[in-house]
């Protein structure tokens, strides 16, 4: 565990495209337990940031930490198999295969059990195995409200349901970290509050950390015990949401005074 106990922990990032400076110096970290929000208006480098945290982008300064280790070059795929999970503002469904085997295909990457014979062969080890990641696929879409829907194309959902399906899919192999980029965005009032639970239940009794980018702020300042807010690629201010709500740089950067 890396100083002040965070997880995940990004120190002096930076990021440039061209001769535009993305980020800034940015130190920000989400511990174990906590549901952190991430706002601040467009072009501030939240999805820059998120990119740098996943993996996608190698920042041009900076470190990137998970407990305590420097993980600055690992890559994205590393880091989802070390529990560091996304989704993205555009969904990223799989489109031609059901729901089900959406959230089941998060499971694959740990193997069969026996190897490619095993596969062949239909060899009961194998089998116990799917039916076990095939139960946990069923619990999870059940845990995301969308439980009905397994048989259903993941292309053909509309746009809250393919977020859900998109999160139920993060989180089919359990996280240790969990990076939700604009959630919420699409959702229904039903679809947001099942959302919501999900991700409480996810911090509560499983221990993840989460960090959510959200332009809806009613939403992030009800969830989130933590804020951190961006502008123009630095850290503005940080607080609970009380104290960032009442913040007078952050009220005139992206709040608003009225």
């Amino acid at each position: 565990m890396s100083e002040g106990g965070y997880v995940l922990e990004a120190r002096g990032v930076g990021v440039r495209f061209g001769g535009v400076r993305a980020l800034t110096g940015v130190d920000l970290g989400v511990r174990a337990g906590e549901v952190c929000g991430l706002i601040g208006p467009n072009g501030a480098g939240k999805t820059t940031l998120f990119d740098v945290l996943s993996g996608i982008r190698r920042p041009d300064q900076g470190r990137m930490l998970l407990d305590g280790a420097d993980v600055t070059r690992r890559s994205p795929v590393w880091r989802a198999r070390h529990g560091i999970r996304r989704t993205f503002q555009r969904q990223q469904l799989f489109g031609q295969l059901s729901v089900a085997d959406n959230v089941l295909v998060a499971q694959e990457w740990r193997g069969g059990g026996g190897g490619p014979a095993a596969d062949l062969l239909a060899l009961p080890g194998r089998r116990a195995r799917e039916r076990e990641r095939r139960a946990r696929g069923e619990r999870v879409l059940a845990d995301c409200g969308i439980g009905a829907l397994g048989a259903s194309y993941a292309g053909g959902l509309p746009v809250g349901q393919a977020r859900m399906v998109e999160l139920a899919r993060a989180v089919a192999d359990p996280p240790r970290v969990l990076l939700l980029d604009e959630p919420a965005s699409g959702m229904s009032a039903p679809e947001r509050d099942r959302l919501a639970e999900v991700v409480r239940r996810l911090a509560d009794r499983e221990g993840c950390a989460v960090l959510l980018v959200e332009h809806d702020v009613a939403f992030v300042m009800e969830l989130c015990a933590r804020v951190v807010v961006l502008d123009l690629g630095t850290v503005l201010a940080e607080g609970t949401a009380a104290e960032v709500r009442a913040n007078p740089l952050v009220r005139e950067a992206y709040l608003g005074t009225a």
